[in-house]
């Protein structure tokens, strides 16, 4: 398979009309912004919309929640549209509140229970990806705790954020992790500072699966055709 161009799901920036633009200019996969997964089980409006897909753009609908019966209750009312191409966890989010709930950014050591996560969606029928920081801080980092989640759970592939939750985006990516998470097997996307055709041809030469493009695109969605062809 080709090397995969993705646009990121950006809270507030992400939308319908936007996911598509980014399709149509050479982006193979988009995502939807977060839902909690609480929500939908709970069938709250609001919530609902965001994973709602108008068109046939593919899309996978990110999801953050760690409890399994959550997962359950949604998906047994989940009907698939068009171009719904999965679902994506969020084991990236960084904010105080998701930390201290035990989610986003703070799931990437919850390796059991994320693995459990990824089997229930799949056994529903749907695929899983992952998406994940390198940990909550640099020490999870140094001890290699992406990569014992990459190394143990069976998702689809892995768009790995090379930052810590710790960092901010003023925090340099530090591609140097990407050697290791493709020594895994498993097929690794990469995330963050992505911006020119030389890191796309450097990524993909490492064996990279993709690269997931987030602010970059942000008003100027044919930086995926730049991508792609220079």
């Amino acid at each position: 398979m080709s090397f995969q161009l993705m646009l990121a799901p950006m809270e507030g920036a992400a939308d319908a009309k936007f996911r598509t633009l980014c399709h149509q200019n050479g982006a193979d996969l988009t995502f939807t912004a977060i839902a909690r997964v609480a929500n939908l089980a709970r069938r709250k409006k609001g919530e609902l919309e965001i994973i709602t897909l108008p068109d046939s753009t593919p899309t996978q609908i990110q999801l953050a929640g760690a409890k399994i019966v959550e997962y359950g209750k949604f998906l047994s009312s989940f009907t698939p549209s068009h171009g719904f191409r999965g679902f994506n966890l969020n084991l990236g989010c960084s904010s105080p509140a998701f930390i201290r709930q035990g989610i986003g950014a703070a799931m990437v050591k919850r390796v059991k229970r994320t693995s459990e996560i990824v089997k229930l969606i799949h056994n529903a029928g749907f695929e899983c990806s992952v998406k994940m920081r390198l940990g909550e801080n640099k020490f999870e980092k140094k001890n290699g705790a992406y990569l014992n989640l990459i190394k143990n759970v069976d998702a689809s592939f892995f768009v790995v954020h090379a930052r810590t939750a710790a960092q901010t985006l003023d925090d340099r990516a530090d591609f140097h992790v990407y050697s290791k998470c493709v020594e895994t097997g498993r097929k690794i996307v990469a995330n963050g500072d992505i911006k020119t055709r030389e890191q796309v041809v450097m990524l993909k030469e490492a064996g990279l699966y993709g690269a997931m493009i987030g602010r970059a695109a942000i008003g100027h969605p044919a930086i995926f055709k730049e991508l792609r062809t220079g």
